[in-house]
């Protein structure tokens, strides 16, 4: 291998490296299922998803009392 082409390997194992780190860095600050961040993120949801059905139902009523 000529010089040139052992930089260019090794420059490209240093951003697959960096790129590696980065995502393991992503994964480790990531919320863990279970945690309370996930109970919290469940919790917003049911309430939404609660919201949104109240939502529906009152413009159902709406609807079956407009005029035929």
């Amino acid at each position: 291998m000529t010089t040139e082409r052992i930089g260019n390997a090794l420059d490209r194992i240093d951003r697959a490296l960096a790129r590696i780190e980065t995502q393991a860095a992503l994964a480790r600050s990531a919320p863990k299922p279970g945690g309370t961040a996930n109970a919290e993120l469940v919790a917003r949801h049911e309430a939404l998803r609660e919201r949104v059905s109240d939502g529906i139902a009152q413009l159902d009523s709406l609807i079956e009392g407009l005029p035929q």
